[in-house]
This record gives C-alpha cells, structure tokens and sequence, in this order.
C-alpha cells in the first residue's frame, strides 16, 4: 500500500483532525472534572435526543464499549454533577432512559461552540455537491471505524 498520494495526505489530515478534537474534547472533560468517558456519553445522549430516541443505561453502554457497571458509574457521575437526569421512558412508564440536562448542554456549547461555528462557516464555502462529497466521506469513515471495532 502506498504512503503517498493525494488520497495518503487526506487520511493524514483526518488523523490530525481527529488528534485535534480529541484533544479539546479532553480539554473540555478535564477543565469541568469529568473523565473522557463522561464527555462521550453527554454526546451519545444528545446524538440520541436529537434523533428522537431514548436511552437507556444498557444501550448507552453498548454504545460506549462499557460494562454494566462501568456504565451506572458513568451515568452515577455525571447525574451527580447535574449533567443527566433518569427519567421514565415515554412510551414504556417501566423502562429508565438518561437524559442529558440543559445545562450540561449549555456549558458544551460555552466550550465547542465557537469551533462548531467554525466549522459551518467552513462547510458554507463549499456548495451543495461538495457538501454531499464531505458528507459521504465522513459517513462512510464512521461505518468503517464501526466495523473495525
């Protein structure tokens, strides 16, 4: 396989940019006390909140690679610092979710929000077909990271 071409440097740039944002995802987790852990599970929640579903303990687990205990560890944590909340399901009055409280919201958007406009002020430079190329990139790079796990 080769190392070089204008494919290698583009995989080279999304290693670097993947470096970068776990590093002040890392920021993010140590200047609020949290474990790195915490911060992804505050982003599976609200990935799942935006998409209208709920979540469970067990599914957050299973999202984040967790056990069941080292998930109600997570979940004990960040309930403890006012970031979730367990509520009853929806439809189902038996079934516990974990929601992410508002203001956990709003102290990630005090953090990533500047670096989240940026980043829409980037994607609005391109028109409509590149946005498409972008998109299906980035998607079929999280498939392929999914799969490899």
């Amino acid at each position: 396989m080769s190392t070089q071409g204008p494919e290698m440097e583009i995989v080279h740039l999304l290693r670097a940019v993947t470096v970068e944002l776990g590093l002040h995802s890392s920021r993010f987790a140590a200047r609020n006390g949290m474990h790195p852990t915490d911060v992804r599970a505050l982003i599976a929640l609200m990935d799942a909140a935006r998409a209208g579903q709920e979540m469970t303990a067990g599914r957050l687990g299973s999202v984040l690679g967790l056990n069941s205990a080292g998930t109600t560890a997570v979940i004990d944590r960040l309930e403890g610092a006012g970031h979730v909340r367990r509520t009853r399901g929806r439809q189902d009055r038996r079934k516990v979710v974990v929601e992410v409280d508002e203001r956990a919201v709003e102290l990630g958007w005090a953090f990533f929000g500047p670096l989240i406009q940026r980043a829409v002020e980037l994607l609005r430079g391109y028109d409509e077909r590149e946005r498409l190329a972008i998109r299906g990139f980035l998607e079929g790079m999280r498939e392929a990271a999914a799969e490899a796990r």
